[in-house]
C-alpha cells in the first residue's frame, strides 16, 4: 500500500498563496488517481481537487476553481496543490488521498483508499 505525507501548510493572510505537497512512499504515485480534500472545524471533509494518473486531467470543486491548481510529478512521487487568492473560508486541514480506481466519482471521498495525516492551512482576514 502507499503512504502519504502532506506538507506546506501554515498561516497566511487573505489574498496570499501557499503550495501544499503530498509525498508518496511504498508504491509508485503513478498507480493512483490523486485528490485533495479539506475539513474545516465542525464541518464534514469536502472535496477540493483531483488529478488523473498521468496529470492530463484535473477536476475542481466550484469553491476553489480558478484559484487552486493541482499537479503531480510522478518521477518525484509527489503531488501538489498551488493555492492562490486565499480566503478565510479556505481555512481547514488539507488531506491528500489516493484512489486506485478510475477517474470517476473523484469528488467522493469513499473512492479513496489511502489518506495522509493532513496539514493545517489558516487564512487570516
Amino acid at each position: 500500500q502507499v503512504q502519504l505525507v502532506e506538507s506546506g501548510g501554515g498561516l497566511v493572510q487573505a489574498g496570499g498563496s501557499l503550495r501544499l505537497s503530498c509525498a508518496a512512499s511504498g508504491r509508485p504515485l503513478s498507480l493512483y488517481v490523486m485528490g485533495w480534500f479539506r475539513q474545516a472545524p465542525g464541518k464534514e471533509r469536502e472535496f477540493a481537487a483531483a488529478i488523473n494518473r498521468s496529470g492530463s486531467r484535473t477536476y475542481y470543486a466550484d469553491s476553489v476553481k480558478g484559484r487552486f491548481t493541482i499537479s503531480r510529478d510522478n518521477a518525484k512521487n509527489t503531488m501538489y496543490l498551488q493555492m492562490n487568492s486565499l480566503k478565510p473560508e479556505d481555512t481547514a486541514v488539507y488531506y491528500c488521498a489516493a484512489d486506485p480506481g478510475t477517474f470517476a466519482l473523484v469528488y467522493d471521498r469513499s473512492a479513496y483508499d489511502y489518506w495522509g495525516q493532513g496539514t493545517q492551512v489558516t487564512v487570516s482576514s
